[in-house]
């Protein structure tokens, strides 16, 4: 079973960036798709980006194309979360996770707010 441990999330003004880090373990990363997830407060858990596992081929959710970009490194076991012109409803916990997913881990808050 996947583990997976998230960081980089904090207080950020809107049209600012950061970096989300994902480290996996317990699984072949290498053999798996890898996506992030966000969730904000009183809405469901909403797939953002994916990243396949051989050809690095990317996709994302419409709410996010053009400004968050995903990548990894097959040889480190992470992922990260490259997130630009930050908007406040972005403001969400966001997970890491294989495909098919695993349990959760404990997420990084991101907040967007002046």
């Amino acid at each position: 079973q996947g583990q997976f441990v998230e960081s980089g999330g904090r207080l950020v003004q809107p049209g600012g960036s950061l970096r989300l880090s994902c480290t996996a373990s317990g699984f072949v990363f290498i053999n798996h798709y890898m996506n992030w997830y966000r969730q904000a407060p009183g809405k469901e858990r909403e797939l953002v980006a994916t990243i396949s596992n051989a050809d690095f081929t990317t996709t994302y959710a419409d709410s996010v194309k053009g400004r968050f970009t995903v990548s990894r490194d097959n040889a480190r076991n992470m992922i990260w979360l490259w997130m630009n012109r930050l908007k406040p409803e972005d403001t969400a916990m966001y997970y890491c996770n294989r495909s098919p997913p695993d349990p959760w881990g404990r997420g990084t808050q991101v907040t967007v707010s002046s």
